[in-house]
């Protein structure tokens, strides 16, 4: 009696083989964008307008959260 030893082959995922490389970069440059327009608001805040500090929070929560969470990079370092 022989086994069947045929085994498929998967590509293992390594954040080396995550994305290309346009994408990633595309991927950094727009997160980038919007943490530093996050930190360019900052210099329209005043005493009187709180609106620029609210664009900050939002843009500054934006450039963390949509990488983490819709994009799926939070999980993707220490996965087998």
């Amino acid at each position: 009696m022989s086994k069947n030893t045929d085994v498929q082959t998967s590509t293992i995922q390594t954040p080396e083989n995550e994305n290309k490389l346009g994408t990633s970069v595309a991927l950094f440059v727009v997160m980038m964008v919007l943490f530093l327009g996050s930190i360019y608001s900052l210099s329209f805040l005043s005493l009187g307008n709180p609106w620029p500090m609210a664009a900050c929070l939002g843009l500054f929560a934006l450039a963390f959260w949509i990488p983490q969470t819709v994009l799926g990079r939070s999980d993707s370092a220490g996965e087998n």
